[in-house]
């Protein structure tokens, strides 16, 4: 039978630093000399083994974005946001080319409602020895309202959303395409914190690759509706055209 869960450990749970939330607790990627197990470092981008991996049967990395603790994606020069995304997706894809694991997830916690535990800006690459993630991940969630298309490059908002209501997706059909894609993603992310409708400070980044073509799913992230948790009905807002109406006027017009 195909495994459909992961185990979480929370014996090694509990230990893990905290300070998305508990700001008088210092931050454990900005004490760079005490970092250890690095994996791999281009200037002030840094890939080390997981020091908390509290996923069993799981291969847990951190992906330490910047050495800028205040800083966030939606910040970055042009220069430093193609040289991230270069750099994480190659790893990525390293991991899933591999032949060591079933699939490889790549994602990013933003703010106190994503799930992460620092506000250090970080990505994280787990590879799972045996769950395939795409098993749960319709290929319709892709699907949406464009917003531009640059050099091969979508970017939408999604009509069919994963959890509901607002899901914007960029998808791109090869790594060269990396410097349009991380603008489309930055421009999600800005809007998002910026100029959304209503106040968010939270966001997640996921990663897919169900084939040839790379997806990235920028989600704002609020409490949960409890149609989804507990009958996985996700809700498609009204206002979808309008919300798109708008970014396109902000950033491409």
């Amino acid at each position: 039978m195909a495994a459909t869960h992961l185990f979480f450990n929370t014996d090694i749970g509990v230990k893990k630093p905290e300070n998305i939330r508990n700001k008088n607790q210092s931050c454990p990627f900005c004490a760079r000399d005490q970092l250890t197990d690095i994996i791999d470092v281009e200037e002030p981008i840094i890939l080390l083994k997981n020091k908390y991996p509290v996923l069993e049967n799981a291969y847990q990395t951190v992906l330490i974005e910047t050495d800028e603790c205040s800083s966030e994606l939606s910040l970055y020069s042009k220069e430093h946001l193609v040289k991230l995304f270069t750099f994480a997706i190659k790893h990525w894809l390293d991991f899933q080319e591999s032949g060591k694991f079933k699939s490889v997830i790549f994602f990013k916690n933003h703010g106190p409602l994503s799930g992460g535990s620092i506000s250090h800006p970080h990505m994280q690459i787990v590879g799972l020895y045996d769950i395939d993630y795409m098993k749960k991940v319709p290929l319709s969630s892709f699907e949406g309202l464009p917003i531009d298309e640059k050099g091969g490059v979508l970017f939408n908002l999604s009509a069919k959303p994963r959890v509901g209501f607002y899901e914007f997706n960029v998808r791109m059909t090869e790594p060269g395409q990396i410097p349009v894609f991380a603008n489309y993603v930055q421009i999600a992310v800005h809007y998002i914190l910026n100029n959304f409708p209503f106040k968010c400070n939270s966001y997640n980044l996921f990663f897919y690759k169900p084939g040839k073509d790379i997806y990235v799913k920028i989600m704002p992230r609020f409490i949960t509706t409890p149609l989804y948790i507990g009958y996985s009905l996700p809700q498609i807002p009204s206002n979808l055209q309008k919300m798109r109406n708008e970014v396109i006027n902000k950033y491409f017009s």
